[in-house]
């Protein structure tokens, strides 16, 4: 990102639609919009956030496209800076060729993501609230939708800044006892500052617990679908999607890959593989889709192991396949009957053909889960990836920093450990600033008095 240039994108999804929206962003992005734009009074002399009617003309004056021009002045706008927004029709070429005209008259185009880089860059919003767009707009279900929403608002980076701002303290006490030894400041590196350390370090693991929560709302809850030839696997996965996704079929062998589809369960977007049905096979073709289909057992969240309820048979896993492991068994085609096989071993009884027992299917995973609203509380906050290497690596230091108090080893090294942990919590909301700390350290503890 260049500092000081003026950028153009079109910022609405890809495709034909009724209208396409086009942001221009900048210093110069109200004059270079005029020049493509003839409005009444000219777009320089518009109201703030009034849209006005006007045509984008090409070089040569001819109308390229009636549209709608938003005039927003930073700092109140999306990036903080002069932006202007074009409503135009919303057909593929008709939006490439008002785009074309604006960087025509001196906007550069936009590289990806830089419309919320820069409102990064200029305090509109903070890491955390940067990558919550794309989780809103990625976002599968109300749950998701919600928590993307909450760190939209700023519930994660406040939390994040809420941990920075108590270590803060804690830095610039032991910092001003080291540099200021003259000022007779209490080292507080007895029982208070191990506490003080602990409370934040606590604050750390309550964040680092929503990691898993994260990462399902984000991915989905992977869950395998798994079963011999012909038990109602790609059945299963259609009946829970409500349309026909896999291809259905009494020849064994029919799904010879993984299909993958979301589907909305309470709440939690629940990530369905259908597999290859598993079996001694001299297919080649087969075979590979077999491998696949254990490795994907191996890499599950859940797994439905679907069996033929009217079929005396046996389980495809064991014991100590599923062990410790999220499973359930899925006993499908009871309108046929049930073999006395199955009579004892418990699971879910469905028919796909009759849709029946879906409802049960979709609580039992529910329940196996503890995907519910009341487990995960009203208001699920999500960190991410990179949230949870951040707070990691601030864990680590802490207990660096703790260790070296408890032996005594010196403030000096544990000043360092502190430090390193401030950092890596600021990288969470992209909040690193050194000369925070010198102002805690005059402001708090009156240096020089």
């Amino acid at each position: 990102m260049k500092v000081g240039d003026t950028v153009a994108a079109i910022a609405s999804a890809p495709g034909v639609g009724a209208v396409s929206l086009i942001r221009v962003s900048g210093p110069d992005a109200v004059s270079m919009a005029a020049k493509a734009l003839r409005c009444k009074g000219g777009l320089e002399a518009q109201p703030e956030r009034y849209a006005v009617l006007g045509k984008v003309l090409n070089g040569d004056g001819d109308v390229i496209d009636e549209v709608l021009a938003t005039v927003f002045r930073g700092p109140r706008s999306f990036t903080g800076e002069d932006v202007v927004e074009l409503a135009c029709h919303g057909g593929v070429l008709v939006t490439r060729r008002v785009l074309e005209r604006l960087l025509e008259c001196g906007a550069r185009s936009a590289d990806p993501g830089e419309f919320s880089q820069r409102a990064f860059e200029n305090g509109k919003l903070d890491l955390t609230q940067a990558e919550a767009i794309m989780d809103l707009i990625s976002a599968q279900t109300d749950m998701a939708m919600r928590a993307a929403h909450e760190q939209l608002q700023g519930r994660l980076g406040d939390q994040s800044e809420a941990l920075r701002e108590s270590l803060l303290g804690v830095v610039a006490h032991v910092e001003a006892y080291i540099d200021f030894p003259e000022e007779d400041i209490d080292p507080d590196t007895g029982a208070a500052m191990l506490k003080r350390i602990a409370e934040v370090q606590e604050g750390i693991g309550k964040m680092l617990s929503t990691a898993e929560q994260g990462r399902i709302l984000r991915e989905g809850v992977r869950t395998v679908i798994c079963g011999e030839p012909n038990v109602g696997k790609s059945s299963l996965l259609n009946a829970l999607l409500g349309y026909e996704r896999a291809i259905v079929s009494d020849v064994e062998g029919t799904t010879r890959d993984t299909v993958e589809e979301v589907i909305n369960v309470k709440g939690i977007p629940v990530r369905l593989i259908d597999t290859a049905g598993v079996r001694d096979s001299s297919d080649r073709i087969e075979q590979q889709g077999i491998v696949r289909s254990e490795k994907q057992i191996e890499m599950a969240d859940l797994i439905l192991e679907v069996v033929d309820g009217s079929k005396a048979g046996e389980r495809l896993l064991g014991e100590d396949q599923i062990r410790g492991r999220h499973h359930l068994l899925v006993v499908n085609k009871t309108d046929l009957g049930q073999d006395d096989v199955w009579a004892g071993s418990g699971g879910v009884r469905i028919s796909c053909r009759q849709d029946h027992g879906l409802d049960a299917l979709a609580d039992a995973i529910s329940e196996e889960l503890l995907l519910s609203e009341s487990s995960w509380g009203g208001h699920a906050m999500a960190i991410n990836a990179r949230h949870q290497d951040c707070l990691k690596k601030a864990s680590k230091s802490l207990d660096v920093a703790r260790e070296s108090l408890e032996l005594q080893a010196g403030v000096e090294f544990a000043a360092i450990d502190l430090r390193e942990a401030l950092d890596a919590i600021g990288e969470i909301a992209g909040r690193v600033d050194t000369e925070e700390i010198l102002g805690e350290i005059f402001g708090s503890f009156c240096i020089g008095k």
